[in-house]
């Protein structure tokens, strides 16, 4: 679940959210540099932190997911943001 158009989706909806790179850190629990990494591209997304991610940007996965990801996420079964 890599890559860099995810990452570049994740930092788009933080910015438009209006979420500094630290704030959104705080808000997941995690480290700046974890957030540094998805955006990048360099880090995987777990399932996990998808989750909170889309829940702290509220949106949801199927919404925050790359074009060629949506299909992924189009059942509420796979989606993980409830």
């Amino acid at each position: 679940m890599a890559g860099k158009e995810w990452g570049r989706r994740v930092k788009a909806y933080r910015k438009l959210k209006g979420y500094t790179q630290v704030q959104f850190a705080r808000k997941l629990g995690v480290s700046v540099s974890v957030i540094g990494e998805v955006e990048r591209g360099t880090r995987m997304l777990s399932d996990e932190l998808l989750r909170q991610i889309t829940d702290v940007l509220e949106i949801s996965a199927q919404e925050l997911a790359p074009e060629q990801d949506k299909h992924k996420y189009r059942h509420p079964k796979t989606d993980v943001h409830v």
